[in-house]
């Protein structure tokens, strides 16, 4: 008898190479979570000129600088929601600003506003007015330090780093049209399973508590984002994933700018403590899961 090989899902391969203990998580997930959020992103498109926010950038304490997972998730992220018709706009601080501000690698033309590294109350002022102002469809967190119950940042260590990080939960809070990528429980997006991520060994004990309406889970917070955009390709039809050459030339570029691997806190072309090809992977394996059809429609 001929043996049968099953298709791996989108989630089965950005959870794949669990270093953390995240993929504990995925049995309080819908099964297809990726595709359930890219349903959510389609629901919020109508025509041209709809908003999205994208928040990204994570400050390594060791080496004072900004890791390398994470913008490159972003950058593929809006590529992508710029062929659907979005308009994007990046919110981050003066420590990630650097890694987005980047000629040549965005389809659009996608701003980037500096959200102040400053108090709670200053911070709520300019989150209220900026979402006055833009009125965005869609507010999107990518490997984004989330508030603990204290409204703190503490990375995974434990350690506090809320000098360093500008408090743009208040964009997601009171919000229902919000998206999270994380992969260690201290994102933004993680109170959705905070009870669980305390549960779990190796993931924090003090997670973040900003909820989101959907969450994606995955080994590398990229990875996730990049299953996102997967899932985005099979609702449309047509493939919006960059090649793995495009994250591989991404990522010398982030590092040239002072990028460090977030687990080693190294300035070289690693991610969370995989190496360019270690790291490519996943990209390599989701373009393979497009060359065939699906069946998932939106």
């Amino acid at each position: 008898m001929a043996s049968t090989t099953t298709k791996p899902s989108i989630e089965d391969i950005i959870l794949s190479h669990d270093q953390r203990g995240i993929s504990a998580l995925r049995p309080f997930l819908a099964p297809s979570y990726c595709t359930e959020a890219a349903r959510f992103i389609l629901n919020k498109r109508s025509g041209s000129g709809k908003t999205a926010l994208i928040t990204t950038g994570f400050f390594i304490l060791s080496t004072q600088a900004p890791e390398t997972d994470g913008p490159p998730g972003a950058i593929a992220l809006a590529n992508a929601l710029e062929q659907l018709g979005f308009e994007v706009i990046y919110v981050t601080d003066r420590y990630a600003a650097p890694l987005l501000t980047l000629d040549g690698w965005h389809r659009g033309r996608e701003r980037l506003i500096e959200f102040p590294i400053a108090g709670h109350e200053q911070s709520q002022h300019f989150a209220h007015n900026l979402l006055a102002e833009i009125k965005p469809a869609l507010i999107i967190a990518i490997e984004r330090c989330g508030f603990t119950a204290e409204r703190r940042y503490l990375n995974m260590k434990g350690k506090d780093i809320s000098a360093f990080t500008a408090k743009v939960d208040y964009l997601f809070l009171g919000q229902e049209n919000t998206l999270g990528i994380g992969d260690g429980g201290n994102e933004i997006g993680m109170g959705k399973l905070a009870p669980q991520i305390k549960a779990t060994p190796g993931l924090p004990d003090d997670p973040a508590l900003t909820p989101t309406n959907h969450l994606v889970i995955s080994s590398v917070s990229n990875w996730g984002a990049y299953g996102l955009v997967a899932a985005l390709s099979q609702l449309c039809q047509r493939d919006l994933l960059p090649s793995v050459e495009w994250e591989q030339e991404l990522l010398r570029e982030l590092v040239a700018r002072g990028a460090v691997d977030g687990f080693t806190g190294e300035n070289k072309c690693a991610v969370d403590a995989f190496d360019a090809e270690e790291n490519a992977w996943a990209l390599g394996q989701l373009k393979k899961l497009l060359e065939a059809p699906s069946q998932a429609k939106i």
